[in-house]
């Protein structure tokens, strides 16, 4: 396992870092995590080298943190860090906040929690969290020894993520990163912006959910095109530990297998590791995928709100997702999410205000059509 600088914090993690929101139910149904299969995963994780554990309050209906707990016992704890996380919907004044964490370190079964992220924020969440105090609590709570560093995971776009990140001495911070968003949310831009300051950078969706572990056939191609052989994961997860800011790539494995191929592949990465040849295989598979897009849609939101309720951007979102990476639409949470608010196209009556708002003149009307032929089969 190779381990990596934590940027200003003078200490080292694991290139690899086990995300705990992945996990397989149970056989029988009644569960929602397999718990003796998954303690064996994350066992078999820090057994191979792995220190760095990411879990949070909400994930898995709020038991991956019990889970996690219980697979740190026997002397476990005490090899790895946890990161986990407080949801902004759950506190609203400074008592909730020290009794989410009291419950989350009860949870964990431990006395203090690393790496504290204020979870999935953006400049709005961010204002919120201040305003019922969470720098003082971050604060406090660092004196107290209930957490080591303060933190914060974002999903916004990048203007968002410099405020935010220029606004608080953070310790750490976690973004949604790969090599199909460099230029999507805090992107590129940010993760720079973060090492020039010497924050540590923590990706998530290095695999944007598992779309880019299996390549589409033109894709693929150019993968075999390359005189070395490496699988599209291996790929992926190579590009970016060759960038020197991020400190842990994290990965959710729900099997054996899983765990074995990343600690494998994090046994040969560092940073600076690609050459120019590889770099440049790494932009054509890029261009691969984005010929696959189905219209170019660049979600302005300038035609909505449509007057009959149509989630536009939304549905050509879902469209070309579901071409770029040939995923399964009716998995997809957008897709569901249009579905069940009764946003899809068949509400679409033609009025033609959507097409005369678009600054790009796209087809709207027709590509509507188009996409909700294809999504709704």
């Amino acid at each position: 396992m190779k381990y990596r600088s934590f940027g200003k914090l003078g200490i080292t993690g694991s290139a690899f870092g086990l995300g705990c929101m992945r996990f397989n139910g149970d056989a029988s149904g009644d569960s929602i995590i397999d718990e003796e299969k998954a303690i064996s995963l994350i066992r078999r994780a820090i057994d191979g080298g792995v220190t760095y554990m990411d879990t949070a309050y909400v994930y898995l209906d709020q038991t991956s943190e019990i889970v996690l707990g219980k697979a740190l016992q026997d002397g476990y704890r005490d090899k790895v860090t946890i990161a986990t996380k407080m949801p902004a919907e759950y506190v609203k004044n400074r008592k909730d906040m020290e009794e989410l964490l009291d419950s989350e370190l009860k949870k964990l079964r431990t006395d203090h929690i690393d790496f504290y992220l204020m979870h999935g924020i953006d400049l709005a969440k961010w204002e919120y969290f201040k305003s019922i105090g969470a720098p003082e609590f971050f604060t406090d709570m660092k004196a107290a020894g209930k957490i080591r560093y303060k933190c914060f995971s974002f999903h916004g776009p990048y203007e968002e993520f410099e405020q935010i990140l220029q606004d608080y001495d953070w310790d750490m911070v976690q973004i949604q990163y790969n090599f199909m968003d460099i230029e999507n949310q805090a992107g590129t831009k940010g993760l720079e912006l973060a090492g020039r300051l010497g924050i540590p950078v923590v990706i998530m969706e290095g695999l944007l959910g598992g779309r880019l572990a299996k390549a589409p056939d033109n894709v693929q191609a150019i993968y075999d095109s390359f005189p070395e052989k490496r699988t599209p994961v291996e790929w992926a997860f190579r590009w970016l530990c060759n960038h020197p800011e991020v400190a842990t790539v994290l990965s959710g494995c729900n099997e054996p297998g899983q765990i074995d191929d990343n600690l494998r592949i994090f046994d040969t990465v560092e940073p600076g590791i690609m050459s120019e040849d590889e770099l440049e295989l790494i932009d054509k598979v890029r261009e691969a995928y984005l010929s696959r897009i189905r219209i170019g849609c660049t979600g302005c939101r300038y035609c909505m709100p449509c007057p009959n309720g149509v989630d536009i951007p939304g549905v050509f979102s879902v469209w070309n997702n579901v071409s770029l990476y040939e995923i399964d639409h009716k998995q997809d949470w957008g897709f569901n999410e249009i579905v069940r608010k009764d946003q899809t196209p068949a509400n679409c009556i033609a009025c033609g205000a959507c097409e005369a708002a678009c600054p790009q003149h796209l087809p709207i009307i027709n590509a509507l059509r188009d996409a909700w032929g294809e999504l709704k089969a």
